[in-house]
């Protein structure tokens, strides 16, 4: 029986109809409670099951019209739905939280991979870390939470370059909707567009000790405007010594592992079968002031640090970057069991309705995971909330 599975237990206890009423769901515009359309797209997502399969699996699905009408709709608050969701699970988490465990918020970006031809907002010569090389998709920046047992996709935004095979027409939309905001934003850089989710979340009241990003977004005036937030950074720098000079007499980068490598003693770390060193300086930036490095050392890489908290250690400094790599997880887990990066849609309100989905369906998972006196791998809970469901 559906209604004794965690997944409607959970959206109950965080009234997720309330929720969705501040998001601007509304019955009439689909003639559904689009509480309960969505609670079927959350079943689709934990039973691995397309639109068209689910109806035929299920007695109680709509008819296709109903699923469809609420993806496409112009109206509706994705991101606000997907952000309050999210604020109500965090808080619920923090009688299981330690103290000691530091909270993180994480920037990041993902390819997808799209081949059709009219899908907007795709894009060409978009370079997959994955296919390690270019390729047709959409470009998409997310904001990710995590507190050392649980992360959650708070929020994300869909990236434009120059080549967009679809030109977004925001202009058929009126400027004040929820649909015209989606689609004019990713004319912004990915930069701007971090600082924006990063503002959202923390005007939510979702709080984070740092925030972590890779060396793309690791620029002087990004890092500036996140400290002046109260939230302090630690990131990948580029070794670009056009992006990053310091004063005094070590200007660069290269120049200051030489200095600090003949003056102090390195140690030594791994990270799975990764073995490397490590050694670590402060010195003054003319835009972020006082700043710690760490340069770590492996057997092909020199890759720098940097703290904009000075008084951390060098190995919580090193132990807390690493957990920038639980948004790579993130996304196999959302590829492989939450449909992620398989939307049939080449409308825009489509794909982001979808993408949320996807997001929504992980959040939750993620937290019914937590709260289990025994955690699991995501792929052993979703046969057991399968198992549930089908029984």
């Amino acid at each position: 029986n559906v209604l004794k599975n965690p997944v409607l237990s959970v959206l109950r206890d965080i009234n997720f109809s309330s929720i969705l009423k501040q998001s601007n769901f509304i019955k009439r515009d689909i003639g559904k409670s689009p509480y309960l359309v969505i609670l079927h797209f959350l079943y689709m997502f934990v039973i691995n099951r397309k639109i068209s399969s689910f109806m035929k699996y299920s007695n109680d699905s709509y008819k296709k019209d109903v699923y469809y009408k609420l993806l496409k709709s112009s109206k509706y608050n994705w991101r606000e739905l997907l952000l309050l969701t999210s604020v109500k699970l965090i808080c619920k988490l923090h009688k299981l939280q330690n103290t000691t465990d530091a909270k993180v918020l994480i920037i990041d970006d993902t390819v997808e991979i799209k081949i059709g031809k009219f899908i907007e907002g795709s894009c060409k010569n978009l370079w997959s870390n994955k296919e390690h090389r270019t390729v047709k998709g959409l470009n998409i920046v997310s904001l990710n939470y995590s507190d050392c047992y649980t992360d959650m996709m708070l929020d994300f935004s869909i990236n434009y370059n120059k080549n967009q095979i679809v030109n977004v027409n925001e202009n058929y939309f009126h400027h004040k909707s929820n649909a015209y905001k989606r689609r004019v934003e990713g004319n912004n850089s990915k930069n701007n567009l971090a600082l924006q989710m990063v503002n959202r979340v923390l005007k939510s009241g979702i709080y984070a000790d740092y925030l972590l990003v890779d060396s793309w977004y690791a620029k002087p005036n990004f890092i500036y405007e996140i400290k002046e937030k109260g939230l302090d950074v630690i990131a990948r720098l580029s070794k670009s010594n056009r992006i990053w000079q310091f004063t005094g007499k070590y200007k660069t980068l290269e120049r200051l592992y030489t200095r600090v490598k003949s003056h102090k003693s390195s140690k030594l770390g791994n990270y799975n079968s990764i073995k490397y060193s490590y050694v670590s300086t402060t010195t003054t930036h003319k835009t972020l002031g006082r700043i710690k490095i760490v340069f770590i050392k492996t057997k092909d890489n020199l890759i720098p640090i940097v703290s904009t908290n000075i008084n951390l250690s060098d190995i919580e400094i090193i132990n807390t970057y690493k957990k920038r790599w639980n948004i790579e997880q993130g996304y196999k887990d959302l590829r492989e069991y939450f449909q992620f990066g398989k939307e049939e849609n080449r409308i825009y309100e489509a794909l982001i309705a979808r993408i949320t989905l996807s997001f929504l369906a992980y959040n939750l998972t993620s937290y019914i995971n937590r709260i289990n006196n025994e955690p699991q791998t995501l792929g052993e809970l979703f046969r057991n909330l399968e198992c549930q469901l089908e029984t």
